[in-house]
């Protein structure tokens, strides 16, 4: 496996003060030996001019955020990550490789730049809009769900030797790591069991750490990894959102009668506590179920008077 070497490249201004005075020396002894007819100073000059044209190609700058890998004849001798303006040897091949923070969203692809007989872009690639990928859950109900991704290169050396295409790499098992986290866990659940909507940073931790292990041979660190879109599918949404308002009918009206309990005894303790009134079974029965009805019914209650005795 290739592991990131740093290379410490010499200062470009050193060489670009160098390099012109080498080129002007071998044209004066040109010149001279030209003009004096001395094949020595033609020699050493005509050789001296060709070394100081092939150094010209050894410069390069490196802006903040970006790295050079340099190889010579295909044997890897470095990585450049300091940023500046340096000259290396003019024979090593500099390999540009970006090392800002990049996002993406799951579900997008990105279209290469096309380019015409020349090698001249002549259309900038561009990114997909993005579509959620339609996966089942452990229940075998099937979502919608996409995922935003921010990752970097932190290993230069594997990102550019490891994989083939490291950018469409970190967007292939993304997208993998994001299907196999969905079937893992149920869309909702009513108990402890962890939920892909009840537990959202509990499953984006989940989801972060299956993607930076897939990753890892890549040279990639993923920093954040954040459920972006998550719904059921079109064909039974209607059916889950009948399904999700029954069991908050259910829900509500449970805590409105364990209330509606809680403040019958309540008033009950306090009429015999105080002595206000003195209840027989049969009308603390007729207490209890009008306060029941009062509090627990969804629409306001019709008051009825009674003029006379309750018998």
């Amino acid at each position: 496996m290739n592991t990131e070497k740093p290379y410490r490249p010499m200062t470009g201004w050193t060489a670009l003060l160098g390099i012109p005075i080498a080129g002007a020396a071998g044209l004066a002894s040109l010149a001279y030996g030209a003009a004096n007819s001395s094949p020595v100073f033609i020699i050493l000059g005509v050789p001296t001019m060709i070394a100081a044209f092939i150094c010209l190609f050894g410069f390069m700058a490196v802006a903040p955020n970006e790295s050079r890998v340099l190889l010579l004849f295909g044997d890897y001798k470095g990585s450049v990550r300091e940023s500046g303006f340096f000259w290396v040897n003019p024979f090593y091949s500099k390999k540009k490789l970006s090392l800002r923070i990049r996002n993406f969203e799951t579900g997008s692809s990105s279209l290469p730049d096309e380019k015409n007989e020349v090698g001249q872009v002549v259309k900038s690639g561009l990114r997909t809009q993005s579509k959620p990928s339609k996966v089942n859950d452990s229940e075998g109900n099937p979502v919608d769900i996409s995922a935003v991704v921010v990752w970097k290169v932190v290993d230069t050396a594997e990102a550019m030797f490891e994989v083939d295409d490291y950018e469409h790499f970190v967007e292939v098992q993304s997208e993998a790591a994001l299907r196999v986290l969905a079937s893992r866990h149920p869309y909702d659940s009513d108990d402890e069991t962890v939920s892909l909507r009840g537990n959202p940073d509990e499953v984006c931790e989940q989801l972060k750490a299956d993607i930076k292990a897939r990753l890892d041979k890549a040279g990639v660190d993923v920093i954040e990894a954040r459920i972006s879109h998550l719904a059921y599918s079109p064909e039974i949404a209607a059916a889950m959102l009948q399904r999700q308002q029954a069991q908050a009918v259910v829900s509500a009206r449970h805590k409105i009668v364990e209330g509606a309990v809680g403040m019958v005894d309540m008033a009950l303790d306090h009429l015999k506590r105080d002595g206000i009134v003195d209840l027989d079974e049969e009308r603390k029965a007729t207490m209890v179920s009008n306060l029941l009805v009062v509090l627990c019914s969804d629409r306001h209650t019709q008051p009825v008077v009674n003029a006379g005795s309750l018998y």
